[in-house]
């Protein structure tokens, strides 16, 4: 029985595993390729993403493969399930699509499929979204975030216009989780180590203690939603800054998976908007 009305199908990719690494305890990064990434549309930003698809065990899915089909036509329990992650980066020639994961154990979905993925092993996905890369106009860049984030400020770092300045805070859960990375940029990197603080409790400090350079500021920070929420209203409302300026969003949250964490997304936006709307009043 449909569970919703028809609608238009996102175009979906499926490409081959050509290698994996784990390039830290936690961190796992997965090599894509195959001739479907041809004609792949990342290049324009730095936080593009794709929405893995994993299909539920034991269901026969039509072929075609359609997202939108089977949400028609399919009950909902039946519904493969998306994973969404950051494109650390693309190479159109050689057609390779990089992507990292983080890795607890047998937590979660992907992370374990990455931790298990093996060469020719095919996976599909949607996408590319995103809408974020370095302004060359900024005077300055601020970029911080969790370890959801680091693939995108990694790709932003290497995209930094010669010789910007960037103030990073990165947080991880110990030295071990972090990477070296390379940027034509002049970014000055703050790794910060969790260990048994809450996660964003260091990053949230760190940010506030930030004495802000002159000039105009583009700002990147992105990760656990209650660390995005205390520093959108601080950057919002505390410092001013505009909008157009800032590029911030809750990858996810503790105690939510994805699926419990998009569905609420909305709303918590919202109600995060209203109190903006109410404090700048």
């Amino acid at each position: 029985m449909a569970t919703e009305p028809a609608r238009k199908g996102r175009p979906i990719t499926t490409a081959t595993v050509l290698r994996t690494e784990r390039i830290t305890p936690h961190m796992i990064r997965v090599v894509l390729g195959g001739e479907a990434l041809a004609g792949f549309g990342a290049g324009a930003h730095t936080d593009h993403y794709i929405k893995l698809i994993f299909p539920r065990p034991g269901v026969a899915y039509p072929e075609p493969f359609d997202m939108g089909a089977i949400r028609a036509e399919f009950p909902r329990e039946q519904w493969p399930v998306t994973r969404t992650y950051t494109v650390r980066a693309f190479d159109r020639e050689a057609r390779e699509l990089t992507v990292d994961f983080v890795h607890h154990g047998d937590k979660g979905l992907a992370g374990p499929w990455a931790a298990a993925a093996r060469p020719g092993e095919e996976i599909s996905f949607m996408g590319p979204g995103g809408g974020y890369a370095p302004s060359p106009d900024a005077g300055w860049h601020l970029l911080a975030g969790d370890e959801s984030a680091l693939p995108a400020i990694a790709a932003s770092l290497e995209r930094l216009p010669e010789g910007a300045l960037a103030k990073v805070f990165l947080e991880v859960a110990g030295p071990a989780e972090e990477q070296v990375l390379a940027s034509p940029g002049k970014p000055e990197i703050v790794w910060l180590h969790r260990g048994d603080r809450p996660v964003g409790a260091a990053l949230a400090e760190a940010v506030r203690a930030l004495e802000f350079p002159d000039g105009d500021v583009q700002a990147f920070v992105h990760g656990e939603a209650g660390m995005v929420k205390d520093l959108r209203r601080y950057l919002r409302v505390e410092r001013g800054l505009p909008m157009d300026r800032l590029s911030i969003s809750g990858y996810w949250r503790i105690g939510r998976d994805e699926d419990g964490w998009q569905s609420s997304k909305r709303e918590w936006n919202r109600q995060i908007e209203t109190e903006e709307a109410r404090a700048l009043s």
